[in-house]
């Protein structure tokens, strides 16, 4: 196992004629915050489902906490905890009975289960709602709640699948002040987002596109690696700036953010006044204009375009 609290290799999962997960290689470090990042169907789900042993693999094999998860699935379960898109709590239970239906689940004993209890609850800053049912609390304390719940075990490795999706930015916020506690007395987390912005606070993250890692490194890195220079650009119209800037020779991409357009030039020697002009002969305004550092998202974007040219 070479020390990974988590490693696959070359796992794959097919439903019928579509290819889920295609040979997916991960190692992430004890102690690790680790981030699986792409867009809807990318497969992250599909990717959490089997190294928790959800779901079993096609072909390849997973290794969760020291045990292969095809050989040792209640080994894994002993040393994990996951947190699905769909947590089920029980809307007709209390807080208070959630928790105590989650340590009678995982056989926390009697002994144990008090002082842990009173723990999860003050860092969730659930302890005055433990009487109230869980379907009366907001979007930010179900998910508190459910994480609670998903801890109550005290696992060692913490799966998380899209855990803040609909959730509001400040519930967000305090979620990951939870994590980051938990991270600091060793825990290791492995969490999937659509949100770059999570990305950001991750060691290492893996961009994941049509069911492939397509690279994998720490965040600073990955932006490292983007080839030429970035421009953000407010003009108008902008639909039609978009479409002539996407068609020059030496811009590599261009994408909408709200009303700035990111153009994407891959020589770095390459400045904006020759498009600008461009674009001012086509009868469009440019408000603004400046370079800017890229980032995860931008950084994303280029990934794919690359391996896109290079498949032509």
């Amino acid at each position: 196992m070479n020390g990974w609290a988590v490693e696959a290799r070359a796992l794959r999962k097919t439903f019928g004629h579509i290819v889920a997960v295609d040979s997916v290689d991960l190692q992430i470090h004890p102690g690790e915050v680790f981030g699986v990042v792409g867009p809807d169907g990318a497969g992250k789900t599909t990717t959490f489902r089997m190294l928790v042993g959800a779901i079993e693999a096609d072909a390849g094999e997973a290794f969760v906490a020291g045990f292969n998860v095809r050989t040792h699935p209640e080994e894994v379960k002993r040393h994990i905890g996951y947190m699905s898109q769909r947590f089920s709590l029980y809307g007709d239970l209390t807080v208070q009975e959630n928790l105590d239906f989650f340590a009678d689940i995982h056989q926390v004993p009697k002994e144990e289960r008090i002082a842990r209890q009173r723990e999860l609850l003050e860092f969730s800053r659930l302890t005055p709602f433990t009487r109230r049912l869980a379907q009366n609390l907001s979007g930010g304390m179900k998910q508190k709640l459910a994480l609670a719940c998903t801890l109550i075990h005290t696992p060692e490795i913490l799966f998380l699948d899209e855990p803040t999706t609909g959730v509001d930015p400040v519930s967000r916020r305090d979620f990951w002040r939870i994590l980051y506690t938990l991270v600091s007395k060793g825990m290791t987390l492995v969490v999937s987002t659509p949100y770059m912005d999570e990305a950001e606070r991750c060691n290492r993250i893996a961009f994941m596109h049509n069911g492939r890692i397509i690279e994998c490194d720490s965040p600073d890195n990955l932006r490292g690696r983007m080839r030429g220079n970035l421009w953000e650009v407010i003009c108008h119209p902008q639909r039609q700036a978009r479409e002539i800037l996407a068609q020059l020779p030496e811009v590599k991409g261009v994408q909408v953010f709200g009303e700035r357009l990111h153009v994407w030039l891959e020589d770095e020697q390459t400045g904006f006044a020759s498009l600008q002009d461009t674009l001012a002969q086509a009868g469009i305004h440019v408000e603004h204009i400046r370079q800017i550092v890229p980032g995860l998202e931008d950084v994303f974007v280029s990934i794919i375009e690359r391996q896109r040219q290079e498949r032509r």
